[in-house]
C-alpha cells in the first residue's frame, strides 16, 4: 500500500514488520479515521479530564492531564473537538496549548475501560482551545485498572518541581504505580495524517514499569491492536514523554527523555513482555494537587462468581456458564454487553483482568462466557486449560454500549469468529421479545472445527420464525458439507450485506476482527447506509 492511503507512517510499518504482522494497513484502513465517529463524538463529551501528548517547544516530548466541569468537551462537527478549559501555566503543555500546533488526545473512561485515541492540530478558541482531527480511532480495553471518580474544590496550584532525575520517593510512586500515560510523537516532510503525536494508556500490575536507576525506566509493552503507534513514532523519533498519576491526590508526575526499544524481552523479568521500552529521563517535573479530580479503585460491585458449567463450543471455543455461589439469580444485563473478570493467576503480580462479551440469554439469572483461546493469551489459556467446575473468579457488573437499536425495522447481526459472541445473545433477546422483528443472522468462520454454537444458533433460528440464516466458512474442510454445516463457503462482503436489499431502515451490527468490521463498514457507508444504522465492536487485529 503506498504512503500516500496508508494510515501508517514508515516506523509504525517497521515495528509491524519487525513483530511478524503482515498487511495489517490494508486490513485497518477504514478503522482509522479523518473524522470522529458519532459513537467517539459523545464519549469525548462526556469525560471529566483528556490526556494529551505534544512538545514544549524545544523538542522535549511531554505528556499531560486536563480536567474541567461538566460537559468542558464538545464536537460541533465530526472533524472537531472543543475544549473550554485550558493547561496550568505550570504545565509543560500549557505553551505548545497556547500556540496551538499539533497534539495527540486519549479519551478514557477507567471506570468502564472503554477509550479512543485522535491526532490533530490544536488552535486558540475562546478560554479554551480545539482540536482539528487527523486521525481517529478506537482502542482495546485491556490492562486498564478499574477508578471511579470525584471532583474536589478546586484550589490555587502548589508550586511544581523540577529536576534531571528521580528521587526516591517518586521512585517509590512509579513503582507503585499501575497506570502510566505515554506521550510520542513524529513529522515526515509533506502533510501525512499520521504526522503529529500520540497520546497513549499503559497498564499493568504494580510493578510492571522497571525503575533501574534514578534516570533509567523499563516498560513493558504487552500484547495490543498491533497498530505499533507508540514503537513506531520511537524508530522515527526516540523523543517520549511519561506521566504518573497520583489518584489519590490528583498529583501529576511528569517525565521527558529519550527512548529505545528492546526487542528480546526474555531477560525483562515480565513472562507477559513481547517488549521492552527503555527509557532515559532527561528532565522531571512535579506538580501535586494539579487536579480537581480524585480516583479510588472500583470495587464496589466486585462480586464473586462460581463455574458451574464448562462445555467446549469448537476447536478453540470454550463457554463457562457462571453463576453466585448462593444460587442467588445474578443482576440482568442487555444483550452485547460485556463482562469485567478478574483471575488469580499463578506468577502474576496481580489479579489479572480481562472482558468478554456475555454471549447467552438475558434474564436467566447466570452468565455465560464464549472464550476463544489464543496462543498467546494469559487469560484465556488459563481459562481453557487450568480453570474447572467449580472453580471461583471475579466479576464486576455487566457493561457496555453495543447494544440493540430500538424500532421494528429489519435487523443484520454480522459477525466472523470470536465476535459471534454478543450476536448470539442478541439473537437470544430478539428470539424472546421481539419474534416479529426480520433478522438477518450472518457469521463466518473458518470451517466446521471452528464453528461454535452451530446447533443452538440453527434451534435459535427456529424459534425466531422471522430470522434467516446463513453461515459462511472461508476454508471449509474436507467433511464440511454444504447445506448442513454451511451455506457459503467464502467470506462475508460488503456485497454480501447489499445483496440482501433489505433497504433504508434495516440496522447493521458488525462485530468481529478490526479489518473485518472496518471493511464491512467502509463498504456499507459507500453504498449509501446512515452512520447512524451501522453498529460496531470491533476485538483487534490480533484476533
Amino acid at each position: 500500500m503506498a504512503l500516500a492511503t496508508t494510515p501508517f507512517h514508515p516506523g509504525e510499518h517497521s515495528a509491524q514488520t519487525r513483530a511478524g504482522v503482515t498487511g495489517l494497513a490494508a486490513r485497518v484502513a477504514g478503522f482509522i479515521r479523518p473524522f470522529m465517529p458519532a459513537q467517539h463524538r459523545s464519549f469525548f463529551a462526556d469525560l471529566p479530564f483528556l490526556v494529551l501528548a505534544g512538545d514544549d517547544g524545544a523538542g522535549r516530548h511531554w505528556v499531560t492531564l486536563l480536567d474541567g466541569p461538566d460537559g468542558f468537551i464538545g464536537s460541533p462537527d465530526p472533524a472537531t473537538l472543543t475544549v473550554d478549559a485550558r493547561p496550568d501555566p505550570q504545565d509543560p503543555l500549557a505553551e505548545r496549548i497556547a500556540q496551538g500546533g499539533e497534539v495527540g488526545l486519549l479519551g478514557i473512561e477507567l471506570a468502564t475501560r472503554r477509550r479512543n485515541r485522535l491526532s490533530g492540530v490544536a488552535r486558540r478558541r475562546g478560554a479554551g482551545f480545539a482540536i482539528d482531527v487527523r486521525q481517529s480511532f478506537g482502542n482495546c480495553p485491556q490492562y486498564i485498572s478499574e477508578r471511579i471518580w470525584h471532583r474536589v474544590a478546586p484550589r490555587a496550584a502548589s508550586p511544581a518541581r523540577a529536576s534531571s532525575d528521580l528521587s526516591p520517593e517518586q521512585i517509590a510512586r512509579i513503582r507503585a504505580a499501575d497506570t502510566l500515560f505515554i506521550g510520542t510523537g513524529q513529522s515526515r516532510a509533506g502533510t501525512h495524517p499520521s504526522n503529529g503525536f500520540d497520546a497513549s494508556h499503559r497498564g499493568g500490575a504494580p510493578g510492571f514499569v522497571q525503575v533501574i536507576g534514578d534516570r533509567h525506566l523499563r516498560i513493558p509493552d504487552y500484547a495490543g491492536n498491533n497498530f505499533f503507534n507508540t514503537i513506531g513514532n520511537l524508530l522515527e523519533n526516540p523523543a517520549i514523554g511519561l506521566v504518573f498519576v497520583d489518584f489519590d491526590t490528583g498529583g501529576l508526575l511528569h517525565l521527558s527523555g529519550r527512548a529505545s526499544i528492546d526487542w528480546d524481552a526474555r531477560d525483562s523479568g515480565d513472562p507477559n513482555a513481547l517488549r521492552m521500552i527503555d527509557i532515559h529521563v532527561e528532565a522531571v517535573l512535579e506538580r501535586p494537587a494539579a487536579l480537581s479530580l480524585r480516583w479510588q479503585a472500583d470495587v464496589a460491585d466486585l462480586r464473586e462468581l462460581v463455574v458451574i458449567d464448562k462445555q467446549q463450543e469448537a476447536e478453540d471455543i470454550t463457554s463457562f456458564q457462571l453463576a453466585a455461589p448462593d444460587g442467588a439469580p445474578l443482576p440482568g444485563f442487555r444483550a452485547g454487553q460485556y463482562l469485567p473478570i478478574e483471575l488469580d493467576i499463578p506468577g502474576q503480580r496481580g489479579p489479572v483482568r480481562r472482558t468478554y462479551s456475555l454471549s447467552g440469554a438475558p434474564g436467566t439469572g447466570t452468565y455465560r462466557l464464549s472464550i476463544k483461546r489464543e496462543a498467546q493469551g494469559l487469560a484465556s489459556r488459563h481459562l481453557h486449560d487450568v480453570t474447572r467446575i467449580g472453580d471461583r473468579l471475579r466479576a464486576r457488573s455487566p457493561a457496555g454500549g453495543f447494544l440493540l437499536p430500538d424500532g421494528s425495522g429489519p435487523v443484520v447481526l454480522v459477525s466472523a469468529g470470536i465476535g459471534l459472541t454478543p450476536m448470539l445473545s442478541m439473537l437470544h433477546e430478539l428470539a424472546a421479545q421481539s419474534p416479529q422483528r426480520p433478522v438477518w443472522f450472518l457469521h463466518g468462520a473458518r470451517d466446521g472445527a471452528h464453528h461454535a454454537h452451530g446447533a443452538e444458533l440453527r434451534t435459535l433460528a427456529r424459534t425466531h420464525g422471522a430470522a434467516q440464516m446463513q453461515t459462511h466458512f472461508s476454508r471449509p474442510r474436507a467433511g464440511d458439507q454444504r447445506g448442513r454445516d454451511y451455506d457459503i463457503a467464502g467470506r462475508i462482503t460488503a456485497q454480501t450485506l447489499g445483496d440482501l436489499a433489505l433497504g433504508p431502515e434495516a440496522q447493521y451490527m458488525l462485530c468481529g476482527p478490526t479489518g473485518f468490521v472496518a471493511d464491512l463498514r467502509h463498504g456499507l457507508e459507500v453504498a449509501g447506509v446512515p452512520l447512524t444504522h451501522i453498529h460496531t465492536e470491533s476485538f483487534g487485529p490480533a484476533s
